[in-house]
Formats: structure tokens, C-alpha cells, sequence
């Protein structure tokens, strides 16, 4: 599945970009660098950098920035890398620092005025979620 979307993306598929993969699609939430640093022990950050620049290129993944200050990453769950039909909504808690995915609450991309082109569109709400609630 991975090596798919992979050569799909114009990506050749190594050992290193499929573990990476992986680890992204395997986690419930978007992921920052370092927290797929720690899931993917073995593999050295400069390839995971370059393999999430790659991956973003590709239009494999999308860049969170939740007002934490590390940018997450998460996968992009399209068909097309140009058509992204996945943008979702994200809910960042102040007091714990994880950032959840609202995928129910879609994206909304408002009119621009003309001669204005969005690329992408990045919606954060933050507050505190139920577990710190309690």
C-alpha cells in the first residue's frame, strides 16, 4: 500500500520513506518531527526531514501548524495530490499540547477577491480538550 502511493507520488519507495509512512499512517493524530523521531528509533532525522520535504512535495502530506511550536505533520487521505478533498478541521489543547483531528468539521475555504489563489488552508481551534477537562 505505501510503496503504491509512493511511486504513485513520483516518490521511489526505500526501507526509510516506507517506515516513515507508516508510523504517519499508523498514528491517530498529526505528528511533529520529533514524535516520529521517537516512534522510528533507527532512522536518522536529517532522512526523516528530508523525507517529510519529499513527502510534501509529493502532496503526500499536509503541514499543521497548531500554535504549538512544532509543525505536525499528517497524511493526506486524497486521491489526487493537486485535488485535496481531506482538509479537516484540527483542535489543539492548550494544557496537554496534543493536536486532535475534527475530520466531521470539513475546512471552509472562503471566497478570495480576485487575483487572490489560496494553496492551502489551515484551521486550528484551541482550548482545552475533554481529558484535561477533567
Amino acid at each position: 500500500m505505501e510503496e503504491e502511493l509512493l511511486r504513485e507520488a513520483g516518490i521511489k519507495p526505500t526501507a526509510a520513506r516506507i517506515l516513515i509512512m507508516r508510523a504517519m499512517s499508523a498514528a491517530d493524530h498529526p505528528l511533529s518531527m520529533a514524535e516520529i523521531g521517537d516512534a522510528l528509533e533507527t532512522v536518522d532525522k536529517s532522512v526523516i526531514s528530508r523525507t517529510l520535504a519529499l513527502f510534501r512535495a509529493g502532496g503526500l502530506i499536509h503541514i499543521i501548524q497548531d500554535g504549538s511550536e512544532s509543525v505536525r505533520y499528517e497524511l493526506c487521505r486524497c486521491s489526487h495530490a493537486g485535488d485535496d478533498e481531506d482538509l479537516h478541521t484540527h483542535f489543539h489543547c492548550e494544557c496537554c499540547g496534543r493536536t486532535f483531528c475534527l475530520k466531521d468539521i470539513p475546512v471552509h475555504v472562503p471566497p478570495l477577491p480576485e487575483g487572490f489563489r489560496a494553496h492551502s488552508v489551515n484551521y486550528v481551534i484551541s482550548g482545552i480538550c475533554p481529558e484535561c477537562l477533567r
